[in-house]
């Protein structure tokens, strides 16, 4: 065993065996500049998300399955629990929005922002993840936005992060996005909230 006499001579060793195994390491592969695809009118997905969000100044949580399916003038979303029970499902049309939750009457409003945060305590904002869950958006700026691995970050021009975290195929000449964290800080009334969103893989045909 080798005994440092000094924690000098201990710093010094440790500084030496770091560059050796960086110069060692091999240099990660470029990110790919590839964008996702056009945007589609008509899309079904499945995945779930977790929400993290506060609610009455007290941190809360929550965590769902979801089946998305959109049309070009249509949203229609289900809900379920970790063990795949219907916890609410969702129905979006131009100036009208239904929430029903499981042995409850519809509920209906102008938008699905409000109703889902007065209905399930959390916002789910559909009209945005029509575009994001494609890896599509409005930037702040008012510009498209189309995500790829190299650029995967963005706010939106009504103020939500999105950082697409991982894609389904990160060498894909067309890749589809897999992970992406939406965040939106507490502005003007709306409340700190996070949703981590991960879109299953198609089946294989």
């Amino acid at each position: 065993m080798i005994k440092f006499h000094s924690p000098l001579a201990a710093l010094a060793a440790s500084f030496v065996s770091f560059a050796v195994l960086a110069g060692c390491a091999t240099p990660s592969a470029p990110l790919s500049t590839a964008v996702v695809a056009p945007y589609q009118a008509a899309i079904e997905l499945n995945g779930h998300l977790s929400v993290n969000y506060l609610k009455d100044g007290r941190r809360q949580a929550a965590s769902v399955g979801f089946n998305w399916l959109q049309t070009a003038n249509r949203t229609d979303v289900t809900l379920a629990s970790p063990l795949g029970s219907t916890i609410a499902i969702i129905t979006v049309a131009p100036g009208y929005a239904s929430l029903t939750e499981a042995g409850k009457p519809p509920r209906v409003a102008d938008d699905i922002d409000s109703l889902s945060a007065q209905t399930l305590g959390w916002t789910l904002p559909v009209s945005g993840l029509r575009d994001w869950l494609q890896g599509h958006a409005m930037a702040a700026d008012g510009g498209p936005f189309a995500a790829s691995p190299a650029h995967s970050s963005v706010t939106t021009r009504d103020g939500w992060q999105l950082d697409y975290v991982s894609w389904q195929d990160d060498g894909a000449a067309v890749p589809r996005p897999r992970r992406i964290d939406v965040a939106r800080a507490a502005v003007g009334g709306l409340e700190d909230m996070q949703i981590r969103i991960v879109i299953d893989a198609p089946a294989a045909p």
